[in-house]
């Protein structure tokens, strides 16, 4: 089979929506980059202001099941020009390259399957402790996910204890268990340290609304500091502005939501 590599966007999200949104790098800093973790050299991609000189507060962009492809890259120039250092790094580099694949089932079986949870939160410990060394203040550290990386932004925000604040757009609350997945959000809604909002849509055939109501018991059985907001006309990867799925009134307002959950929680620049 031939796979059609549109620059830019992750062959398995096709098709690909005109609605994408380009962010302009003009007045920010960002670029490629390698961290060191795990005994290895984890890809990243990181964006910044241009012009800072105090440590800025740190967002890690945890990626969709595509990978770090055009759509999270824009999403952390969109987060750098509202004064955060942002960093998504490359979670599936060990496993493979998603671009190699052409669709989400042979995507999800031949690479996504194969990612350990454990070795994904070490990775987010070293991408956070970068951040910390390279303009990053390490007492403002923040996290966003989108679909598989909603899930892993829940799971972080019950591994470390220095998070400030959270965000999961759409990320999967319940399902099966495996030997690598051997916990789901639910699993750790007694365990988070730091207050997390999700972002569901009502329309999420993948993410019924009867988990979303189960997750929100549990947050409030732990007293747990989290907000689930559900848009009822959104499906699945509603803020994903390059796909079909895209529903702008949602992402909008989802996005506004995001920037105020961390302005109150993990401080803004300057």
């Amino acid at each position: 089979m031939t796979i059609n590599k549109q620059p830019g966007f992750a062959p398995a999200a096709s098709p690909h929506a005109s609605t994408a949104v380009h962010t302009s790098d003009e007045s920010i800093s960002a670029g490629e980059t390698s961290i060191p973790s795990q005994g290895e050299m984890l890809p990243a991609y990181h964006a910044r202001p241009k012009h800072s000189d105090a440590p800025l507060p740190i967002i890690i962009v945890v990626q969709e099941i595509f990978g770090v492809h055009e759509h999270i890259r824009d999403i952390c120039r969109r987060l750098a020009l509202e004064g955060y250092l942002a960093i998504a790094p490359e979670l599936y580099f060990r496993q493979g390259d998603p671009n190699d694949y052409a669709d989400i089932p042979t995507l999800f079986a031949g690479l996504v399957s194969k990612v350990p949870d454990a070795q994904v939160l070490a990775d987010l410990d070293h991408v956070a402790s970068w951040a910390a060394r390279n303009g990053g203040d390490a007492s403002r550290l923040g996290i966003t996910g989108f679909c598989w990386g909603g899930r892993i932004t829940w799971l972080y925000a019950a591994h470390n204890p220095q998070l400030k604040a959270a965000v999961a757009w759409y990320g999967r609350l319940v399902g099966d268990k495996t030997l690598n997945n051997p916990k789901n959000p639910i699993d750790v809604a007694v365990d988070l340290s730091a207050p997390v909002l999700g972002l569901y849509g009502g329309e999420d055939t993948g993410i019924p609304l009867e988990s979303v109501e189960t997750m929100r018991h549990a947050l409030r059985a732990a007293n747990a500091k989290a907000d689930i907001v559900v848009y009822p006309e959104a499906g699945h990867a509603f803020n994903a502005d390059y796909r079909p799925s895209y529903h702008e009134e949602s992402a909008k307002d989802g996005w506004q939501r995001m920037l105020a959950w961390f302005a109150q929680y993990n401080g803004k620049k300057g």
